[in-house]
Protein backbone atom coordinates (compact mmCIF):
# COMPACT_ATOMS: atom_id res chain seq x y z
CA UNK A 1 0.00 0.00 0.00
CA UNK A 2 1.25 3.51 -0.58
CA UNK A 3 0.46 6.13 1.25
CA UNK A 4 0.84 9.64 0.92
CA UNK A 5 0.58 12.22 4.53
CA UNK A 6 -0.04 15.90 3.27
CA UNK A 7 0.48 18.50 6.18
CA UNK A 8 2.61 21.54 6.46
CA UNK A 9 5.13 20.71 8.50
CA UNK A 10 7.02 17.77 9.46
CA UNK A 11 9.81 16.54 11.99
CA UNK A 12 12.05 18.69 12.89
CA UNK A 13 8.99 20.99 13.23
CA UNK A 14 7.71 20.48 16.39
CA UNK A 15 3.86 20.23 17.21
CA UNK A 16 0.92 18.37 18.06
CA UNK A 17 -0.09 17.48 14.65
CA UNK A 18 3.21 17.27 13.16
CA UNK A 19 3.96 14.91 15.77
CA UNK A 20 1.33 12.80 14.97
CA UNK A 21 2.09 12.68 11.61
CA UNK A 22 5.39 11.87 12.09
CA UNK A 23 4.64 9.04 14.85
CA UNK A 24 1.70 7.57 12.18
CA UNK A 25 3.97 7.91 9.04
CA UNK A 26 6.79 6.06 10.94
CA UNK A 27 4.72 3.69 12.67
CA UNK A 28 3.63 2.38 8.91
CA UNK A 29 6.83 2.79 7.34
CA UNK A 30 8.02 0.12 10.17
CA UNK A 31 4.48 -2.26 9.04
CA UNK A 32 5.90 -2.25 5.78
CA UNK A 33 3.99 0.71 3.62
CA UNK A 34 5.44 2.73 1.55
CA UNK A 35 4.88 6.09 3.58
CA UNK A 36 5.73 9.51 1.75
CA UNK A 37 4.94 12.80 3.65
CA UNK A 38 4.50 15.81 1.33
CA UNK A 39 5.04 18.90 3.43
CA UNK A 40 6.29 22.82 2.96
CA UNK A 41 10.10 23.46 2.87
CA UNK A 42 10.82 26.25 5.50
CA UNK A 43 13.23 28.13 2.34
CA UNK A 44 11.92 28.77 -1.64
CA UNK A 45 13.64 25.24 -2.01
CA UNK A 46 12.47 21.82 -2.36
CA UNK A 47 13.88 19.13 -0.16
CA UNK A 48 13.66 15.61 -0.23
CA UNK A 49 15.00 13.67 2.59
CA UNK A 50 14.49 9.87 4.18
CA UNK A 51 13.65 9.74 7.74
CA UNK A 52 13.24 6.20 9.60
CA UNK A 53 11.81 4.76 6.28
CA UNK A 54 9.87 8.02 5.43
CA UNK A 55 9.98 9.55 2.52
CA UNK A 56 9.76 13.10 3.17
CA UNK A 57 9.11 15.62 0.13
CA UNK A 58 9.57 19.26 1.67
CA UNK A 59 7.63 21.48 -1.26
CA UNK A 60 9.57 25.05 -2.15
CA UNK A 61 7.33 27.77 0.22
CA UNK A 62 6.32 30.88 -1.64
CA UNK A 63 5.22 32.79 1.49
CA UNK A 64 3.51 32.57 5.15
CA UNK A 65 0.51 34.13 5.21
CA UNK A 66 -2.23 33.98 8.83
CA UNK A 67 0.26 30.51 9.92
CA UNK A 68 -0.65 29.35 6.60
CA UNK A 69 2.82 28.20 4.28
CA UNK A 70 1.79 28.96 0.60
CA UNK A 71 3.70 26.55 -1.73
CA UNK A 72 3.08 26.80 -5.44
CA UNK A 73 5.36 23.41 -5.99
CA UNK A 74 2.93 21.02 -3.27
CA UNK A 75 -0.01 20.87 -6.00
CA UNK A 76 2.95 19.62 -8.81
CA UNK A 77 4.59 17.61 -6.48
CA UNK A 78 0.77 15.92 -5.18
CA UNK A 79 -0.09 15.41 -9.03
CA UNK A 80 3.54 13.50 -9.47
CA UNK A 81 3.07 11.05 -6.68
CA UNK A 82 1.16 8.21 -6.92
CA UNK A 83 -1.00 7.04 -4.09
CA UNK A 84 -3.74 4.02 -2.96
CA UNK A 85 -4.39 6.72 -0.06
CA UNK A 86 -4.01 10.47 0.30
CA UNK A 87 -4.50 11.35 3.97
CA UNK A 88 -4.59 14.80 5.15
CA UNK A 89 -4.44 16.64 7.90
CA UNK A 90 -7.09 19.35 8.64
CA UNK A 91 -6.86 22.40 8.89
CA UNK A 92 -3.95 23.34 6.10
CA UNK A 93 -6.33 24.61 3.31
CA UNK A 94 -3.50 24.62 1.03
CA UNK A 95 -3.30 21.14 0.76
CA UNK A 96 -7.03 20.42 0.86
CA UNK A 97 -7.27 22.80 -2.77
CA UNK A 98 -4.01 21.18 -3.75
CA UNK A 99 -5.57 17.78 -3.43
CA UNK A 100 -8.74 18.82 -5.10
CA UNK A 101 -6.72 20.29 -8.31
CA UNK A 102 -4.21 17.95 -8.34
CA UNK A 103 -4.85 15.22 -6.43
CA UNK A 104 -4.05 11.25 -8.26
CA UNK A 105 -4.94 9.31 -5.06
CA UNK A 106 -6.93 6.13 -5.16
CA UNK A 107 -9.07 7.20 -2.49
CA UNK A 108 -9.04 10.33 0.21
CA UNK A 109 -8.52 10.32 4.11
CA UNK A 110 -8.91 13.92 6.25
CA UNK A 111 -7.89 13.75 10.13
CA UNK A 112 -10.24 16.50 11.18
CA UNK A 113 -7.58 17.51 13.89
CA UNK A 114 -9.79 20.68 14.40
CA UNK A 115 -12.11 23.61 13.57
CA UNK A 116 -10.68 26.34 12.06
CA UNK A 117 -11.37 28.81 15.34
CA UNK A 118 -9.73 32.13 15.42
CA UNK A 119 -9.51 33.10 11.37
CA UNK A 120 -13.05 34.18 10.95
CA UNK A 121 -12.42 36.22 7.91
CA UNK A 122 -10.34 32.89 6.56
CA UNK A 123 -13.24 30.76 7.07
CA UNK A 124 -16.10 32.59 5.31
CA UNK A 125 -14.73 33.00 2.07
CA UNK A 126 -12.93 28.85 2.76
CA UNK A 127 -15.95 27.20 4.18
CA UNK A 128 -18.10 27.01 0.87
CA UNK A 129 -15.00 25.02 -0.57
CA UNK A 130 -13.80 23.62 2.45
CA UNK A 131 -17.32 21.82 3.09
CA UNK A 132 -16.60 20.52 -0.73
CA UNK A 133 -13.79 18.92 0.03
CA UNK A 134 -15.23 17.41 2.97
CA UNK A 135 -18.21 15.72 1.25
CA UNK A 136 -15.85 14.49 -1.71
CA UNK A 137 -13.77 12.40 1.25
CA UNK A 138 -13.58 8.67 1.42
CA UNK A 139 -13.89 8.84 5.39
CA UNK A 140 -13.19 11.57 7.52
CA UNK A 141 -11.70 10.52 11.05
CA UNK A 142 -12.25 12.40 14.23
CA UNK A 143 -10.10 12.38 17.35
CA UNK A 144 -12.66 11.87 19.65
CA UNK A 145 -16.72 11.49 19.61
CA UNK A 146 -17.22 14.83 21.46
CA UNK A 147 -16.03 16.18 18.64
CA UNK A 148 -17.52 14.59 16.02
CA UNK A 149 -20.78 15.64 17.24
CA UNK A 150 -19.85 19.35 18.56
CA UNK A 151 -18.28 20.37 15.08
CA UNK A 152 -20.77 21.75 12.71
CA UNK A 153 -18.69 20.03 9.60
CA UNK A 154 -18.56 16.65 11.08
CA UNK A 155 -21.91 16.70 11.95
CA UNK A 156 -22.68 17.55 8.26
CA UNK A 157 -20.54 14.24 7.39
CA UNK A 158 -21.53 12.10 9.96
CA UNK A 159 -22.16 8.99 7.59
CA UNK A 160 -18.03 9.10 6.30
CA UNK A 161 -16.90 9.86 10.05
CA UNK A 162 -15.32 7.37 11.38
CA UNK A 163 -13.86 7.93 15.55
CA UNK A 164 -9.63 7.47 15.82
CA UNK A 165 -8.04 8.76 18.72
CA UNK A 166 -5.18 10.06 19.11
CA UNK A 167 -2.42 7.25 20.16
CA UNK A 168 1.16 7.71 21.35
CA UNK A 169 4.38 5.68 22.21
CA UNK A 170 3.25 5.46 26.29
CA UNK A 171 6.39 3.58 27.69
CA UNK A 172 8.32 6.64 28.51
CA UNK A 173 5.71 7.34 30.44
CA UNK A 174 4.98 3.93 31.99
CA UNK A 175 8.06 3.69 33.25
CA UNK A 176 8.42 4.90 37.05
CA UNK A 177 11.58 7.32 38.23
CA UNK A 178 11.66 8.03 41.77
CA UNK A 179 14.57 9.66 41.80
CA UNK A 180 13.50 11.82 39.12
CA UNK A 181 10.11 12.54 40.90
CA UNK A 182 11.47 13.29 44.60
CA UNK A 183 14.02 15.43 42.70
CA UNK A 184 11.13 17.66 41.45
CA UNK A 185 9.58 17.86 44.40
CA UNK A 186 12.07 18.58 46.48
CA UNK A 187 13.17 22.13 43.58
CA UNK A 188 9.33 23.16 43.35
CA UNK A 189 7.83 22.13 46.71
CA UNK A 190 4.34 20.67 47.41
CA UNK A 191 1.42 20.30 46.82
CA UNK A 192 1.87 20.72 43.23
CA UNK A 193 -0.09 21.36 40.75
CA UNK A 194 1.70 21.03 36.47
CA UNK A 195 1.00 22.84 33.01
CA UNK A 196 2.91 21.56 30.17
CA UNK A 197 2.50 23.06 26.72
CA UNK A 198 1.96 25.71 24.18
CA UNK A 199 2.01 29.15 25.89
CA UNK A 200 -1.30 30.14 23.33
CA UNK A 201 -4.56 31.89 23.84
CA UNK A 202 -6.71 28.92 23.74
CA UNK A 203 -4.90 27.06 27.00
CA UNK A 204 -6.31 29.41 29.00
CA UNK A 205 -3.45 29.34 31.95
CA UNK A 206 -4.50 33.19 32.76
CA UNK A 207 -7.50 30.91 33.99
CA UNK A 208 -5.66 28.35 36.05
CA UNK A 209 -3.39 31.45 37.66
CA UNK A 210 -6.49 33.19 38.79
CA UNK A 211 -7.59 29.97 40.24
CA UNK A 212 -4.11 29.37 42.04
CA UNK A 213 -4.55 32.54 44.07
CA UNK A 214 -7.58 31.16 45.48
CA UNK A 215 -5.78 27.50 46.46
CA UNK A 216 -3.13 28.89 48.97
CA UNK A 217 0.30 26.47 49.39
CA UNK A 218 -0.23 25.13 46.24
CA UNK A 219 2.67 25.25 44.01
CA UNK A 220 2.41 25.41 40.23
CA UNK A 221 4.83 24.57 37.36
CA UNK A 222 4.31 26.11 34.00
CA UNK A 223 6.32 24.31 31.51
CA UNK A 224 6.73 25.83 27.76
CA UNK A 225 6.79 28.46 25.76
CA UNK A 226 4.91 30.82 23.79
CA UNK A 227 3.41 34.00 22.62
CA UNK A 228 1.94 34.53 25.87
CA UNK A 229 4.44 33.85 27.82
CA UNK A 230 5.84 36.85 29.14
CA UNK A 231 2.23 38.42 29.59
CA UNK A 232 1.00 35.26 32.00
CA UNK A 233 4.14 35.14 34.04
CA UNK A 234 3.69 39.06 34.38
CA UNK A 235 -0.51 37.83 35.54
CA UNK A 236 1.43 35.65 37.87
CA UNK A 237 3.48 38.74 39.37
CA UNK A 238 0.15 40.85 39.46
CA UNK A 239 -1.59 37.67 41.84
CA UNK A 240 1.10 37.53 43.85
CA UNK A 241 2.42 34.32 43.09
CA UNK A 242 5.84 34.92 41.60
CA UNK A 243 7.07 32.93 44.63
CA UNK A 244 4.62 30.00 43.78
CA UNK A 245 4.23 29.83 40.06
CA UNK A 246 7.49 28.51 38.13
CA UNK A 247 8.06 29.37 34.55
CA UNK A 248 10.39 27.25 33.44
CA UNK A 249 10.55 27.12 29.39
CA UNK A 250 11.02 23.87 27.66
CA UNK A 251 12.24 20.85 29.41
CA UNK A 252 13.89 17.72 28.07
CA UNK A 253 12.10 14.28 27.46
CA UNK A 254 13.52 13.14 31.10
CA UNK A 255 12.42 16.19 32.60
CA UNK A 256 9.33 16.38 31.32
CA UNK A 257 8.60 12.64 32.51
CA UNK A 258 9.89 13.48 36.10
CA UNK A 259 7.81 16.22 36.43
CA UNK A 260 4.64 14.03 35.09
CA UNK A 261 5.58 11.55 37.63
CA UNK A 262 6.22 14.58 40.21
CA UNK A 263 2.34 16.48 39.90
CA UNK A 264 -0.11 15.88 42.57
CA UNK A 265 -2.98 16.42 39.58
CA UNK A 266 -1.87 18.18 36.06
CA UNK A 267 -4.24 20.71 34.89
CA UNK A 268 -5.44 21.97 31.28
CA UNK A 269 -7.78 25.12 31.56
CA UNK A 270 -8.60 25.25 28.19
CA UNK A 271 -11.02 27.99 27.04
CA UNK A 272 -11.27 27.28 23.12
CA UNK A 273 -11.98 24.75 20.89
CA UNK A 274 -8.75 25.25 19.38
CA UNK A 275 -7.46 22.46 22.26
CA UNK A 276 -9.30 19.45 20.29
CA UNK A 277 -7.45 16.56 22.04
CA UNK A 278 -4.75 17.49 24.55
CA UNK A 279 -1.96 14.56 23.84
CA UNK A 280 -0.28 16.15 27.14
CA UNK A 281 -3.20 14.71 29.18
CA UNK A 282 -2.37 11.63 27.53
CA UNK A 283 1.60 11.52 28.92
CA UNK A 284 0.32 12.62 32.41
CA UNK A 285 -3.01 9.93 32.55
CA UNK A 286 -0.15 7.70 31.52
CA UNK A 287 2.54 9.01 34.11
CA UNK A 288 -0.16 8.26 36.40
CA UNK A 289 -1.32 11.63 37.24
CA UNK A 290 -5.03 12.78 38.03
CA UNK A 291 -6.44 15.37 35.54
CA UNK A 292 -8.46 18.50 35.66
CA UNK A 293 -9.78 19.65 32.61
CA UNK A 294 -12.24 22.12 31.60
CA UNK A 295 -15.94 21.31 29.36
CA UNK A 296 -15.02 22.89 25.74
CA UNK A 297 -16.97 20.13 23.47
CA UNK A 298 -13.86 18.42 22.44
CA UNK A 299 -11.49 15.44 22.94
CA UNK A 300 -10.28 16.66 26.12
CA UNK A 301 -13.48 15.50 27.71
CA UNK A 302 -13.18 11.94 26.14
CA UNK A 303 -9.08 11.58 27.00
CA UNK A 304 -10.10 12.22 30.81
CA UNK A 305 -13.23 10.89 32.34
CA UNK A 306 -15.00 12.82 34.84
CA UNK A 307 -15.36 11.13 38.28
CA UNK A 308 -13.03 8.38 36.87
CA UNK A 309 -10.02 10.06 35.70
CA UNK A 310 -10.21 13.13 36.66
CA UNK A 311 -12.67 16.32 37.50
CA UNK A 312 -14.04 18.75 34.18
CA UNK A 313 -15.05 22.32 35.12
CA UNK A 314 -16.63 24.91 33.61
CA UNK A 315 -14.35 27.06 30.95
CA UNK A 316 -13.18 30.17 31.93
CA UNK A 317 -14.24 29.74 35.46
CA UNK A 318 -11.60 30.09 38.28
CA UNK A 319 -13.87 29.92 41.34
CA UNK A 320 -15.29 26.30 39.90
CA UNK A 321 -11.16 25.46 39.13
CA UNK A 322 -9.98 26.03 42.07
CA UNK A 323 -12.53 24.38 43.77
CA UNK A 324 -11.82 21.37 42.11
CA UNK A 325 -7.93 21.69 42.64
CA UNK A 326 -9.07 21.53 46.24
CA UNK A 327 -11.27 18.48 46.33
CA UNK A 328 -8.60 16.35 44.49
CA UNK A 329 -5.53 18.09 47.07
CA UNK A 330 -7.41 17.38 49.79
CA UNK A 331 -7.86 13.45 49.10
CA UNK A 332 -4.70 11.78 48.32
CA UNK A 333 -6.42 8.25 48.22
CA UNK A 334 -8.91 9.67 45.28
CA UNK A 335 -6.03 11.33 43.40
CA UNK A 336 -4.27 7.85 43.87
CA UNK A 337 -7.14 5.94 42.50
CA UNK A 338 -8.02 8.33 39.70
CA UNK A 339 -4.47 8.63 38.51
CA UNK A 340 -4.48 4.41 38.48
CA UNK A 341 -7.78 4.38 36.40
CA UNK A 342 -6.14 7.74 34.31
CA UNK A 343 -2.98 4.98 33.78
CA UNK A 344 -5.26 2.57 32.90
CA UNK A 345 -7.07 4.44 30.19
CA UNK A 346 -4.19 5.85 28.38
CA UNK A 347 -3.16 2.45 28.09
CA UNK A 348 -6.59 1.20 26.86
CA UNK A 349 -7.20 3.52 24.24
CA UNK A 350 -4.68 6.18 23.39
CA UNK A 351 -1.35 3.44 22.40
CA UNK A 352 0.35 3.94 19.33
CA UNK A 353 -0.09 0.42 18.23
CA UNK A 354 -3.66 0.82 18.90
CA UNK A 355 -4.08 3.70 16.83
CA UNK A 356 -1.91 2.12 13.96
CA UNK A 357 -4.20 -0.48 13.84
CA UNK A 358 -7.28 1.51 13.72
CA UNK A 359 -5.91 3.90 10.41
CA UNK A 360 -4.94 0.95 9.31
CA UNK A 361 -8.27 -0.89 9.25
CA UNK A 362 -9.95 2.44 7.71
CA UNK A 363 -7.72 2.28 4.74
CA UNK A 364 -9.05 -0.91 4.33
CA UNK A 365 -12.32 -0.58 4.34
CA UNK A 366 -11.98 2.42 1.92
CA UNK A 367 -9.52 0.37 -0.01
CA UNK A 368 -12.81 -2.17 -1.08
CA UNK A 369 -15.40 0.29 -2.26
Amino acid sequence: MRILHVYKDYYPILGGIENHVRSLAEGQAAAGRSVTVLVTSLTRQTEEVELNGVRVVKAARLATVASTPLSLALPLWLRDLPADIAHLHFPYPVGEVSLWLAGRARRTVITYHSDVVRQAGLLRVYRPLMRHLLRRADRILATSPQYAVSSPYLRENADRVTVVPLGIDLAPFLTTDAAGRTAMRSRYGTPLLLFMGRLRYYKGLHVLLHALALVPQARLVVAGSGPLGDEWQALAGRLGLAERVHFIGDVSDADQRSLYQAADVYVLPATHRSEAFGVALVEAMASGAPVITTEIGTGTSYVNQHGVTGLVTPPDDPPALAQAIRDLLADPDRRRRMGDAARARAQAEFDRPTMLARVEAVYQDVLKH
